[in-house]
């Protein structure tokens, strides 16, 4: 897949077969469009392209800006994307500038003259330009006079994805990772940098690797102990992950720490992917390092048990 990082890198494309959206967690819904997207390209000897935003509009035009938590990171989105078969990525940096493109400015900017576009695919409820003003009725209104196809993804189908946006941010949040894996299509994930913390793991027989996550917008589940796999380079290791303050130690912030079962290495620096199978427990505050170390045996038992 290639990547265009701006509508300035992108050269236009004969027959380009035309998706966009946010595309957040890519999602089995949003995955039907990616394959719809691939069979009119083939069907009609075209590329397909997707469109996307970074950062997230909501983050730009909302003004509960700060809460908008989400399930992909751009690189994680990218990776997702090329999984799916789109062949060209245009990645547009969105800014108060460019949302407040009228949906004619965006039609001729963005889709004629950047793209080439010869169909477009996006679902009956779709909207872009300023003020949300565009939407599928207009482009079949005006197809002819922009010289490309409109092929809408059913309602059913739409319907679906953004039930799915909602459970899935619910459920993460929840903890319930067997209901997020559901609409997810695969566990959900999170990427992030090895950094140094307390060390207490260590002290009582389970050190653990303190995950920095990159993006403050990335979700992150809801406080507690799971069963997770760990990609490290190009091993896949079983780990048990905690989230939250830590109160056995006094902890006064959160943070995301796995440990690595059967592994021994110094990892400080290194990325780290885990991917979240199931809540073992709520986190809780123990009677001392001792009880403390009792219940993460048992909870390397659980977690044992889940992943083998």
């Amino acid at each position: 897949m290639k990547v265009y990082y701006g509508i300035q890198e992108f050269q236009k494309l004969e027959n380009a077969v035309v998706t966009s959206g946010t595309f957040d967690g890519v999602h089995l819904g949003h995955q039907k469009i990616l394959k719809r997207l691939a069979e009119v390209a083939q069907q009609t000897g075209g590329e397909s392209v997707v469109i996307t935003f970074y950062p997230h509009p909501r983050t730009v035009v909302s003004a509960d800006n700060q809460e908008v938590k989400l399930l992909s990171t751009l690189d994680e989105k990218i990776e997702l994307l090329t999984q799916n078969g789109v062949q060209h990525l245009l990645v547009i940096p969105f800014t108060r500038e460019f949302s407040e493109l009228t949906s004619e400015e965006f039609i001729q900017k963005v889709i004629i003259n950047t793209i080439g576009t010869k169909t477009l695919v996006i679902g009956y409820d779709h909207r872009f330009g300023k003020n949300r003003e565009g939407g599928f009725d207009y482009l079949v209104q005006n197809a002819s006079r922009y010289g490309f196809g409109v092929e809408e993804i059913s309602r059913q189908d739409i319907d679906h994805i953004a039930v799915s946006s909602s459970k899935i941010r619910k459920a993460i949040q929840d903890g319930d990772m067997t209901q997020a894996q559901h609409f997810l299509g695969r566990n959900y994930d999170l990427n992030g940098l090895v950094v140094k913390g307390k060390q207490i793991g260590r002290t009582i027989g389970f050190p653990t690797a303190n995950i920095q996550v990159r993006e403050q917008t990335k979700l992150v589940p809801q406080d507690g102990v799971y069963a997770v796999w760990v990609y490290y380079n190009a091993e896949k290791l079983r780990g048990m992950l905690n989230i939250g303050n830590r109160p056995t130690v006094d902890g006064t912030y959160k943070t995301i720490e796995v440990n690595i079962l059967d592994f021994n290495k110094e990892i400080y620096g290194e990325n780290l992917r885990v991917e979240f199978v199931q809540k073992v427990r709520a986190e809780q505050k123990f009677n001392g390092l001792d009880a403390l170390k009792a219940q993460i045996a048992q909870d390397k038992l659980t977690v044992s048990d889940i992943l083998n």
